[in-house]
């Protein structure tokens, strides 16, 4: 095969102030994924992660744990690297913030954007989140906390250098919308545009002066550069990028990158402040930037939730892969894991994949094929050339699964992609029921058209293995060494028939995943994780009384329509801070809402939820737009609002009665 030329993918690179969990880790392995398949098509692939180690947070938690700022990040840096290495990641670069080749680019480019008059020396006093490393204006809060988070946010006021954000503006707004594919789930972009750039930019603070552990500015070393400034570069200087012109051949090669591969909570920082830096450096944007969705803990109630150590509910990689194992652990989070939508993972939730997938689905199916061939030929597999028409569909399907794979990779639909590797795995599975080569292997007269059979199981588990290496290697090499089958070069998985006549199956086949038992796994997962004492009951809280209004009868409640609606889109309404525009699906009609929730929820939390609906209110021009009904909420004493959202599943245009 062919060169088909660079590939350039980064991750973000991970905060150092604690130990990632499997929310974090999801993003390296999807990343992974995506850098193992573009190998395997011909690409010459440079993956780069690593990790970001300045700022205010970072000094805190190093004086609270008695310790350097550099000792504090040099054990969590290792922590990351350990566990990227654990789940089998394939990056080429592990870049670090405190690399001293990093530091001394910050400092020049920084310098550079002074002398070129993008960066001005000026004060800032606004309100300051510290674990976000981010300043907010009092209108940019929700609920006087940090929007990002929702932590408190404290007073700042400092003398800081500011970048003119304002002055490319225009040039990214123009850019984003000449190219579509720029910025990536659609909802992402329509965010970025309507909440941030097209309301008009704010210079940025990219110095501070309140804390030291930071990359000094040379010429005025009582300030540190910002943690954006500095962590973002990283996508440059860990390739060899030197602003005074001096680039390596690698930067040359690999820049623009091909996709930053970065969480939805950061999607600002990479196509808005990114973007900019690197106009006002003369250099091109990276083609692409992916915003995936998060990895939410599924709770008791069947609620999801964001994993927090508050809360008690974080699950870890390392842990996970005590239980199951890398693939198995590799498998449920790159399957789960919606393109747009956040996805969610319970210990429950991972036994029931590991028992239906990949023992029943994979495991069973290769278990049986080598148990037969060995039982029925000595293990030699052979194609006696006895074709029935039942054939020509496995080989159908097993042959039009690359291109499928490949068009969902395209689109950065990892999880479509490994379902339709799946797919074939379950039509090879289906092909033994139609077969039954334990009926073929009774009657003399019929032996070669099981072997026939088996050789076509083989062949077509053989296809499924190969594509199944960018999203579980170590899978991948045990059933191919199982089948005695060589990897299938990428350019020739769209035809059937690569195993060598009379191959040979091994004698000793292994369980490739083992049947759990959900009642033995949460015992000890009870053992890891003692239960703690349960917070007071929202139901033992003192209640709040409302005004009451009038009595209605009967009838007129029965005037009211309520019903199950499905959010299937939302954004920001223009010149307004507090309405949403939702597009509510209802039973087959889509009815557009609009409502004053955006400081309880953002346009991308809105998308996918199901929500109770009063569907026959009045139409009215909300901020000039039309408004087709309204979305039930409760609100506490303090004004905070809760979506109503059905208890138990209920499907779209159900009736609330």
């Amino acid at each position: 095969m062919g060169n088909k030329g660079n590939y350039y993918i980064t991750t973000a690179i991970a905060y150092t102030s604690g130990k990632p969990h499997i929310g974090n880790t999801y993003e390296i392995v999807l990343a992974d994924a995506i850098a193992r398949f573009r190998r395997q098509e011909g690409y010459d692939v440079f993956f780069q992660t690593g990790t970001d180690e300045h700022g205010q947070k970072i000094e805190l938690k190093a004086a609270e744990a008695g310790i350097t700022p550099k000792e504090f990040v040099d054990n969590v840096s290792g922590q990351v690297r350990n566990i990227w290495d654990l789940m089998n990641t394939s990056y080429d670069k592990f870049i670090r913030t405190t690399d001293e080749d990093h530091e001394k680019q910050v400092k020049k480019i920084f310098k550079k954007l002074y002398d070129k008059g993008d960066i001005y020396k000026s004060s800032y006093e606004g309100l300051y989140c510290t674990p976000c490393e981010s300043f907010w204006t009092e209108s940019q809060l929700v609920d006087g906390k940090c929007p990002d988070c929702g932590r408190e946010v404290q007073p700042a006021k400092e003398e800081a250098y500011f970048f003119k954000m304002s002055k490319y503006a225009d040039k990214l707004i123009d850019y984003i919308n000449t190219h579509p594919e720029f910025i990536q789930p659609v909802s992402r972009k329509n965010e970025m545009m309507n909440n941030f750039l097209l309301p008009g930019l704010q210079d940025l603070c990219v110095s501070r002066t309140s804390f030291t552990w930071g990359i000094p500015v040379d010429f005025d070393p009582k300030h540190v550069v910002y943690v954006w400034l500095d962590a973002l570069t990283n996508y440059i200087t860990g390739i060899g990028y030197d602003c005074d012109g001096e680039s390596s051949d690698r930067f040359k090669a690999l820049w623009p990158a091909d996709l930053h591969l970065i969480g939805k909570d950061i999607i600002r920082f990479h196509t808005i402040y990114w973007p900019i830096f690197l106009m006002a450096l003369d250099l091109p944007l990276p083609k692409q930037v992916f915003g995936h969705p998060w990895l939410l803990t599924k709770s008791a109630d069947g609620g999801d939730d964001k994993m927090s150590k508050s809360k008690g509910n974080v699950i870890y990689a390392d842990e996970l892969v005590d239980f199951f194992g890398v693939d198995a652990v590799r498998y449920f989070v790159l399957h789960e894991m919606p393109f747009e939508n956040d996805g969610a993972i319970s210990w429950p939730l991972m036994v029931e994949r590991v028992n239906s997938d990949l023992a029943n689905t994979l495991g069973n199916l290769v278990n049986r094929t080598v148990s037969m061939s060995n039982k029925y030929f000595g293990g030699v597999v052979e194609d006696k050339g006895v074709a029935e028409d039942v054939d020509a569909d496995l080989k159908a399907v097993c042959t039009s699964t690359v291109t499928a794979v490949e068009k969902k990779m395209a689109d950065l639909r990892v999880a479509d992609a490994i379902t339709e590797v799946f797919n074939l795995f379950k039509r090879c599975n289906k092909y033994i029921d139609e077969t039954m080569p334990w009926a073929l292997a009774k009657d003399e007269a019929k032996q070669d058209r099981l072997a026939t059979v088996l050789y076509n199981l083989v062949e077509g588990i053989s296809i499924g293995a190969t594509l199944l290496k960018s999203f579980m290697p170590e899978t991948s090499e045990k059933v191919l060494a199982q089948l005695g089958a060589k990897e299938i070069a990428y350019d020739e998985l769209s035809t059937f028939g690569h195993y060598t006549n009379g191959g040979k199956v091994t004698d000793k086949p292994e369980i490739l995943f083992a049947r759990l038992d959900l009642d033995e796994v949460m015992a000890k997962v009870a053992e890891l994780h003692p239960a703690q004492p349960e917070a007071k009951d929202e139901d033992d809280e003192e209640g709040i009384d409302i005004e009451a209004k009038p009595e209605i009868t009967f009838d007129d409640f029965m005037k009211l329509q309520f019903q199950v609606g499905k959010v299937v889109s939302c954004e920001a309404v223009k010149g307004s801070k507090k309405l949403l525009c939702s597009q509510v699906k209802i039973g087959s009609q889509t009815k557009q809402i609009v409502s004053g929730i955006i400081k309880h929820y953002s346009p991308e939390e809105m998308v996918g939820k199901k929500v109770m609906v009063l569907v026959n209110l009045k139409p009215a021009k909300l901020a000039g737009v039309l408004s087709e009904g309204m979305l039930l909420c409760a609100e506490d004493a303090e004004g905070n609002l809760s979506l109503m959202t059905p208890e138990k599943p209920m499907p779209s245009g159900a009736e609330i009665c």
